[in-house]
């Protein structure tokens, strides 16, 4: 791992929880990534989310657009999110790191937390917005600034578009391979790790393309069912964090434990919840042919390896999971519209164009899908530097 450019920990005076910010690169001054609140969380894993950030940027980076990628930033506060202290610690972190905020790094929902709270916590903090420092970048910041507002204004059939966009990049990429193995949609069967903003819209996606949903899983453990679950009936029964309410399950829906979605019979897996959660001795029991990182890092480099020698493609974050944060830019940049059809439109063509150019690429190079995106991405990286500076 490279050294980043800033890494900061953060003591909050009143309770005593950590909370980091890592930004690993700036392009044209500014940097972009979320914010993620969960209990344990370490300054080793935001920087290599902010690392990741970076990877993401630049594989969206087209000379032709008008959105030009920013640089890989992260921040991470190490508390429950639904511990009484986490709104006001989440406050006070966002008054500690207004100076960055204001002036070089973008950020918003990840791990833990809504766009919406992120955004109250951060009006309460004095911030203007948290993507402010983008805003001297933009053509036109006022008419820029009503476009996005008009885009996260939006629903689609009761759900925000912001909570949709993620997923359906992610379902994307799941499709791509299908299509590229020739294997009908309605013939596949997926498991998904986490029913929160991405790993929810990514089921219901899934589903709706004719996939069999076989098993999800939430804090409270795992749910499943070989001939397919309701998800919708799922979704509407979750909490503000993800969990299902166990009253919905149907008869033929089981609750098993919190890592059977691991072997539920799945040809594709979605962890979609929390890193580094699939690891050297648990990969072992995984027979999907395919692993789909809507999550940041759910596969530890060692069990990437291992996975790869069983033949198992795993389809890297930075490629599945970059969804959300491109929109965000092509919305306030300019290359698309507050609209949905033009939301999916985009989002859609760009994961198809990406999953296909890293797995062409993984196929002649004589590697894994990770190493593959890392190195369009390293190619991409000095042209972005050359054109707009740090």
């Amino acid at each position: 791992m490279t050294t980043p450019l800033l890494s900061i920990s953060w003591t909050d005076r009143i309770t005593g929880r950590r909370g980091y910010l890592v930004i690993d690169r700036l392009v044209r001054g500014v940097s972009s990534g979320g914010l993620r609140m969960r209990e344990g969380c370490t300054l080793a894993e935001v920087a290599g989310l902010a690392q990741a950030m970076t990877l993401k940027e630049a594989l969206h980076y087209d000379p032709e657009g008008r959105y030009i990628p920013l640089g890989g930033a992260k921040g991470g506060i190490d508390i429950d999110p639904r511990h009484p202290d986490a709104y006001g610690v989440l406050v006070r972190y966002l008054r500690a790191m207004r100076p960055y905020v204001e002036r070089c790094w973008t950020t918003g929902e990840d791990l833990g937390l809504t766009q919406d709270r992120v955004a109250q916590a951060a009006a309460e903090a004095g911030l203007t917005s948290t993507i402010q420092a983008v805003y001297p970048l933009l053509d036109d910041e006022r008419a820029a600034r009503a476009r996005l507002a008009d885009a996260l204004a939006i629903e689609v059939e009761g759900f925000g578009l912001d909570e949709l966009v993620g997923g359906c990049g992610v379902a994307e990429s799941v499709l791509t391979v299908l299509d590229r193995e020739g294997t009908p949609y309605r013939e596949a069967r997926a498991a998904v790790q986490g029913l929160g903003t991405m790993g929810g819209a990514t089921a219901r996606f899934l589903a709706r393309a004719g996939l069999r949903i076989v098993a999800v899983a939430d804090v409270a453990g795992t749910i499943a069912n070989p001939a397919g679950l309701d998800v919708e009936a799922l979704l509407a029964a979750r909490d503000a964090h993800g969990t299902v309410d166990r009253a919905a399950l149907r008869p033929g829906d089981v609750e098993l434990s919190g890592d059977a979605w691991l072997e539920r019979g799945a040809d594709v897996l979605v962890p979609a919840a929390v890193s580094y959660c699939i690891d050297v001795s648990n990969q072992a029991r995984i027979t999907a042919r395919y692993i789909a990182e809507a999550a940041n890092l759910p596969v530890l480099p060692v069990a990437d390896a291992l996975l790869a020698g069983r033949g198992v493609t795993v389809l890297p974050d930075v490629v599945v999971g970059s969804g959300t944060n491109a929109w965000w830019w092509w919305t306030l940049f300019g290359d698309i519209r507050a609209h949905a059809d033009e939301a999916f439109a985009k989002v859609r063509q760009a994961t198809r164009r990406l999953v296909t150019e890293t797995l062409d690429r993984a196929q002649s190079d004589g590697t894994t899908p990770r190493m593959a995106a890392r190195a369009v991405a390293a190619e991409r990286l000095p042209l972005m530097a050359e054109q707009f500076g740090r």
